[in-house]
């Protein structure tokens, strides 16, 4: 089993950058998809980016693609979600998942994922 712990949420103004750390143990890391969703208040769970097992080729939502870069080091068990020009609607609770998989391959539904970390919060203002 597996347990994910993220790191690097605050408060930014609009147009700054954070970068989120999602720390795996208990697991090969490595043979794990990993996903990246975000949750407002009164709102679902979004799906934000993600990226497959192995070397990881990514995907990254519309809302975030050209702002957002995922990555992911096998070797210290941990991925990152790189945001930057970080807008108002970009606030929300951040949450990395991940599951095991045989294939390469990336998964953007959020039922897809068997472990959840507790979230970082990322909150924008001015």
């Amino acid at each position: 089993q597996i347990h994910l712990v993220e790191s690097g949420g605050g408060m930014v103004q609009p147009g700054g950058s954070l970068r989120l750390s999602c720390l795996a143990s208990g697991g090969a890391f490595s043979d794990y998809a990993v996903g990246w969703f975000r949750q407002a208040p009164g709102k679902e769970r979004e799906f934000v980016a993600a990226t497959s097992r192995g070397a990881g080729t990514t995907s990254l939502a519309h809302s975030v693609k050209g702002r957002a870069t995922m990555s992911r080091d096998n070797g210290l068990n941990t991925v990152y979600l790189q945001m930057t020009n970080l807008k108002f609607e970009d606030t929300a609770t951040y949450y990395c998942a991940a599951v095991p998989v045989s294939a390469s391959r990336w998964l953007v539904d959020p039922s897809s994922y068997d472990y959840w970390g507790q979230g970082t919060q990322v909150t924008v203002s001015s």
